[in-house]
């Protein structure tokens, strides 16, 4: 089945009924606000994050900002990170390679995925983007949980993630992947 869209009148929103959607797909999606993500050719759409939710997203890009190497290069989504032609994501933070980035997207998995969670998209968060991420070969995921404050991360070791922290409030972790970091969850929430 071919492409196909909608009338010239209404948004044009590719829709294959029977194909899974690919980049290509995605790379058509209007620019409304909402965040696409396809995982598996299954389409994601999610509101715009919470006022809450982007100033913690603020605050974990600062830390790691502040404490990144010169060949690494730290960004805050909205920015698609393809991981095959039928899943691309975008973390909350993503940390990788300078070398590894195009002009429009990173073409792998990054060396660390920090999602922000929120109602609409912990499970999201927690299961698919996670277990995609571990196949894809990330080194390095987090989440953290403005609500509590708490972060829990993982490190890739032999193609599996082993939690490697889980702290709550003022209490403080040292992360070691992709670098030395100190993250507190109590001072991510500003």
């Amino acid at each position: 089945m071919t492409l196909m869209e909608f009338s010239p009148d209404e948004p044009k929103v590719p829709w294959r009924p029977s194909e899974p959607l690919t980049k290509d797909d995605l790379d058509r999606m209007p620019d409304d606000g909402h965040r696409y993500e396809v995982i598996d050719g299954t389409l994601l759409v999610t509101p715009a994050p919470s006022r809450l939710h982007q100033r913690v997203v603020a605050a974990v890009y600062r830390t790691l900002f502040d404490t990144c190497p010169a060949n690494l290069e730290v960004l805050f989504a909205p920015f698609d990170v393809v991981i095959s032609p039928d899943t691309v994501l975008q973390p909350d933070v993503l940390v990788a390679r300078r070398e590894d980035f195009t002009d429009n997207d990173l073409p792998k998995a990054p060396l660390l995925a920090v999602e922000v969670l929120s109602a609409s998209t912990k499970r999201i968060d927690v299961m698919l983007k996670w277990s995609r991420l571990e196949a894809a070969g990330c080194p390095a995921y987090w989440v953290v949980d403005p609500d509590t404050p708490s972060l829990i991360g993982w490190e890739l070791r032999d193609g599996a993630y082993a939690q490697v922290a889980k702290v709550a409030g003022d209490e403080p972790v040292v992360l070691t992947s992709p670098y030395d970091v100190t993250v507190v969850p109590a001072d991510l929430i500003l």
